[in-house]
């Protein structure tokens, strides 16, 4: 990828979880002048626009153990179509969000095109939750609890199989930063799944450097660079309230400034 050619592309999706608002991220981070400042770095910045995404009023909700979920399935594939179209052109896709279930699409889309190169991808997910249940441990049916599971093979097959093959990263490659808050039936997908998980106390031990530093070497090992999903609410909400699902206890707003 040319690291100078950033591709930003909006998902206003918010059908992953209960909590309005989310689906005005894209907006709020443009009306922040988000491409200016990014080019003002010395970046190329090409805003794709927003990828169109089903309105919960007019959708049904579906099975209550997953909710939204082919309507999601669908957004996913889009994202995925055009992050794999992005990249393929040497550029280095942004994705902005929306809630956390949309990063199933992202990564599947960043897997399809190294995969066509016969390479794999890491990833490195930065997040006050682990995202691994499925549909038979989630407490709500909420899919945004569910991407990082789906993305190493885990969950429904309309959001594991995206583009035929799964998982869409090894989960030795797989660094998980910032967890702070993990369901009963959800912890042993974390455990047993072979995703190395790194929460707050072993950032607050260890200090985020040198996590961070382990976690880009797992993300990196063996494989041709590495997706990073950052999920806001690995901040502490005293500075981002803004998410779905806030949890006392983050990063400052200068930790994920250094993580990032």
């Amino acid at each position: 990828m040319r690291q100078s050619h950033i591709a930003s592309i909006g998902a206003p999706l918010d059908l992953g979880q209960n909590r309005r608002g989310v689906d005005m991220g894209p907006s709020a981070m443009r009306v922040a002048n988000l491409n200016q400042r990014v080019a003002s770095l010395g970046y190329q910045v090409e805003d794709l626009g927003n990828l169109p995404v089903e309105q919960r009023e007019a959708s049904p909700e579906g099975p209550a153990h997953a909710r939204y979920l082919h309507q999601i399935a669908e957004t996913c594939r889009r994202l995925g179509v055009a992050v794999d179209k992005a990249a393929t052109q040497g550029k280095v896709p942004v994705v902005l969000g929306g809630d956390h279930s949309l990063a199933i699409g992202t990564m599947a889309g960043i897997s399809r095109c190294y995969r066509k190169r016969k390479k794999q991808v890491g990833l490195i997910w930065i997040d006050a939750h682990a995202d691994m249940n499925t549909p038979d441990s989630s407490p709500s049916g909420n899919i945004h609890g569910m991407p990082l599971a789906c993305c190493v093979g885990i969950g429904p097959k309309e959001l594991t199989n995206l583009f035929g093959y799964s998982p869409k990263v090894a989960p030795r490659n797989v660094a998980l930063v910032g967890v702070r808050e993990i369901d009963q039936l959800e912890a042993p997908h974390v455990r047993n799944s072979g995703v190395r998980a790194f929460t707050m106390r072993h950032i607050d031990e260890r200090g985020l450097r040198a996590v961070m530093e382990e976690a880009i070497e797992i993300a990196s090992n063996g494989t041709a660079g590495f997706h990073l999903s950052l999920d806001m609410d690995y901040v502490d909400p005293r500075e981002a309230p803004g998410v779905g699902t806030p949890v006392r206890g983050g990063s400052t707003y200068r930790e994920a400034h250094l993580a990032m």
